[in-house]
């Protein structure tokens, strides 16, 4: 059987990636999930194992060269069965490209990524000239783009046009809305626990919050699950997905595995690093997979009601809004408390609305009497 290898996506807002390395040559036996290639996006450098034990028939793309999201980069000749969409899935993180000579004696990180290198190649940026912003004084695209725009190289795109990066965010939601039977469910939390123990974790309300949905995940365990057609799978650990602004550049879902042995002192952590690497983009391709509930947050920005989006093929994502001071009836007086509105979308496919509910009631009660 014939098995076609493709360009994984590394968070939702990737549409292309570059090709950095082959590890087998047409004709070579491979293992299931040994690497054969390294690849590289503007957000995450991975290794592309094999889905099975096989023989590699034909690469596709050649080395250096930048190719779409879905994009068949090779073909492989497997005997036995092919997971469901397992060459779809990128790997552990893989080492970055080259670096230049100097910087590998000195064993830093390289400067650049090969799709920054194809940016500056396009818009005529000498990248030597260019100061990084990235950890490290890596240079990211927006860099580029900068030293472009500064130096009359580079237009936006025209008013009205979508850019690519913003084309595929829209199509990976679509798709989930197409796939998935969308409900929103909200309810009303005070927050007046939660504003006394985030201020004695000196963080922020995110993580006390995560670590309450956590425990709640434990009692309501099918929505820690995947539904992938009819295959409903739940899953015992949770990996949390955290949704991440990458401003103009999108959105990236870094995740934290086994979720469910933290506390939110450790989730605080967790979130603060992926987060600072996300936006450095140093995260590997290993810590924006294989979440089983996401969490995202524009309350931060102000908004105190939403529909977030499901991300495939998870069953659900709790969206945490402003936490906004308003009176409220408090055994019949009425008090100024630190109010919030919890949302949940979840897929009617996989559960109803009486389970939803059941969970954001007692994630309330949970976060209400921390």
């Amino acid at each position: 059987m014939l098995v076609e290898i493709v360009m994984p996506q590394m968070g939702i807002s990737v549409a292309e990636a570059t090709l950095i390395a082959w590890h087998r040559a047409p004709g070579e036996e491979i293992g299931a999930d040994q690497p054969i290639c390294d690849i590289s996006s503007d957000k995450v450098d991975s290794e592309v194992p094999a889905p099975a034990d096989g023989r590699v028939v034909e690469l596709l793309v050649a080395v250096g060269e930048t190719v779409d999201v879905g994009t068949v980069i090779a073909t492989l000749e497997v005997g036995g069965e092919v997971p469901p969409a397992a060459h779809a899935e990128p790997a552990a993180p893989a080492a970055g490209p080259p670096a230049p000579e100097s910087s590998e004696r000195h064993g830093e990180r390289p400067r650049h990524s090969p799709v920054v290198e194809r940016l500056a190649a396009e818009l005529g940026v000498d990248l030597d000239s260019v100061a990084g912003t990235g950890e490290g004084g890596r240079i990211r695209r927006e860099d580029v783009v900068a030293a472009a725009s500064a130096a009359g190289l580079y237009r936006p795109p025209p008013p009205g046009e979508l850019s690519r990066m913003r084309r595929t965010i829209g199509e990976h939601m679509h798709r989930s809305l197409q796939t998935a039977a969308t409900v929103t469910s909200w309810i009303e939390v005070d927050f007046s626990a939660v504003e006394a123990r985030r201020r004695e974790l000196a963080t922020t309300a995110l993580p006390v919050v995560a670590a309450a949905a956590v425990k709640t995940l434990a009692e309501y365990p099918e929505l820690n699950a995947w539904l992938e057609g009819d295959r409903h799978t739940v899953h015992e650990d949770v990996n949390l997905g955290v949704a991440v602004s990458l401003g103009d550049d999108g959105l990236i879902v870094p995740v934290i595995r086994g979720a469910q042995a933290l506390g939110a002192l450790e989730l605080a952590e967790r979130i603060a690093d992926l987060a600072r690497r996300a936006r450095d983009r140093s995260l590997g391709a290993d810590e924006v997979r294989d979440a089983t509930f996401t969490i995202t947050n524009p309350g931060q920005f102000g908004t105190i009601m939403a529909t977030p989006v499901i991300s495939q093929p998870q069953v659900a994502i709790l969206d945490l809004e402003a936490i906004v001071r308003r009176p409220v009836v408090v055994e019949e007086r009425i008090e100024i408390r630190p109010i919030a509105i919890l949302g949940l979308s979840w897929d009617h496919r996989a559960l109803d609305g009486v389970y939803a509910a059941r969970f954001l009631g007692a994630l309330r009660d949970r976060l209400q009497s921390i």
